[in-house]
């Protein structure tokens, strides 16, 4: 049997612009091309109509077809990585396996393991930078230590930005090495199909070049809508920087900000369970679970953060603006540990990451790096009369009907946070 490398696809769903599928099909070997559908991650999925699952799911159909104009395919497995491995190194014989980072503290330890095994066969593992612009330790302060702040963290990032260089794809790697007909089903892994309508992820101009100037607004609805497409890697970093450094600052910026949180997770792995700053863990709240299924189902009274619970539990996305205000609600207001909604979100955006998803809930409860001081607490009638004056948004995703009282005053609820907060800062 003749030597072969294979490429792991994982947070990198593309053929284009792809740095570790670059790598390999200059390598010399044929590829095999594959995708695991982890076991130990969907099992934690609570939905078996995932949208999420739905949306990587198309993506490698995608794939796929496109690997067959080439007498190639793509291998899905359904397993936990390391039983997969096992069973790949004894159908193919394998030089080396390819494939891009990722900076997540359960991804490290995986690729860890992986990497034992393959070596215990003699077999190469090698990965690549792809799904960010800088990792790791790319960028640091004089005394080489991270950044915990954003503002000289995105200076030292734009500073040391070259040329974007979007890497080609040599599709002759994938010739003549005829892959299977059909990747397995849905059904195969114990998932449904949902009404997700996947499409090839596009860098709307007319968005992205007013992106400063319309992006608070929630009815407007004028966001790039590519969260997903990052997460998922359908679309490359690099395609979109390379947009913002010529047409939008403000798009770049909130690009840096994704980086930023991820390079907190990688050097700072204890975020995932912990506050950054760690005095707040002293902070006593108040976890009432009647008023957390309230703003679960959008039924606290305040008309923005019912909408936007209300947006999330129908589409799977929220506005990046309600995010902001539904997450300090639930911190400030109601006084419920910011981990309980950070999981909330984790089980329902379908642009769920963890490192953003964990930066943006620690930002909002004050508790994270570079957070909104803990005594800034996001009236929510004000945001209202800033971001939706004339309620569209609010009338959008509530009910004619809609009459929820008021869960708690919002002065007393200020009150009642401040004093919680500046009890467990002085300890």
């Amino acid at each position: 049997m003749n030597k072969v490398n294979v490429f792991w696809f994982r947070r990198d769903l593309r053929l284009e612009d792809n740095i570790g599928l670059y790598h390999v099909l200059n390598s010399g070997l044929k590829v095999i091309p594959v995708f695991i559908f982890d076991t130990d991650i969907l099992n934690q999925l609570e939905d078996r109509r995932d949208k999420r699952v739905d949306y990587i799911h198309q993506a490698l159909q995608g794939i796929h077809k496109d690997l067959k104009k080439y007498n190639s395919g793509l291998y899905v497995y359904y397993g936990t990585p390391i039983e997969v491995f096992k069973k790949i190194i004894q159908d193919f014989n394998i030089d080396t396996v390819f494939s891009n980072r990722d900076y997540e503290p359960e991804a490290i330890q995986r690729d860890r393991q992986i990497a034992d095994l393959l070596l215990k066969h003699h077999i190469q593992f090698r990965n690549f930078k792809d799904q960010v612009i800088f990792e790791k330790n790319n960028i640091l302060k004089n005394d080489l230590s991270p950044y915990t702040v954003f503002t000289p963290y995105s200076k030292k990032w734009k500073e040391n930005l070259k040329n974007i260089e979007i890497v080609p794809v040599n599709r002759d790697g994938f010739a003549n090495y005829e892959g299977p007909s059909e990747i397995i089903s849905l059904k195969d892994i114990g998932f449904e199909k949902t009404d997700l309508d996947y499409a090839e992820p596009k860098l709307y101009r007319d968005i992205i070049n007013f992106y400063g100037e319309y992006r608070d607004f929630p009815a407007m609805d004028r966001t790039s809508h590519l969260g997903i497409a990052l997460r998922f890697g359908t679309i490359s970093i690099r395609e979109c920087v390379q947009y913002a450094v010529k047409h939008n600052e403000v798009w770049l910026n909130e690009l840096i900000w994704r980086e930023f949180f991820m390079q907190i997770l990688y050097h700072f792995p204890s975020v995932v369970h912990h506050c950054f700053k760690k005095k707040y863990e002293n902070i006593v709240w108040r976890n009432d679970e009647k008023e957390f299924k309230a703003w679960c189902e959008g039924k606290t009274g305040y008309p923005i953060v019912d909408a936007g619970m209300r947006q999330l539990n129908e589409t799977g996305f929220m506005h990046n603006r309600v995010r902001m205000i539904t997450a300090s609600f639930l911190t400030k207001h109601l006084l419920i540990d910011w981990r309980w909604g950070e999981a909330y979100f984790a089980g329902k955006l379908l642009d769920y990451d963890l490192a953003a998803n964990n930066g943006n809930w620690q930002w909002a409860a004050g508790c994270g790096c570079d957070a909104a001081p803990y005594f800034r607490i996001f009236n929510p009638y004000e945001q209202t009369k800033k971001f939706d004056k004339d309620t569209q948004y609010i009338r959008k995703w509530l009910p004619e009907d809609y009459r929820e009282e008021p869960i708690v005053e919002h002065t007393k609820a200020r009150e009642r946070a401040l004093k919680a907060y500046k009890e467990a800062l002085a300890e």
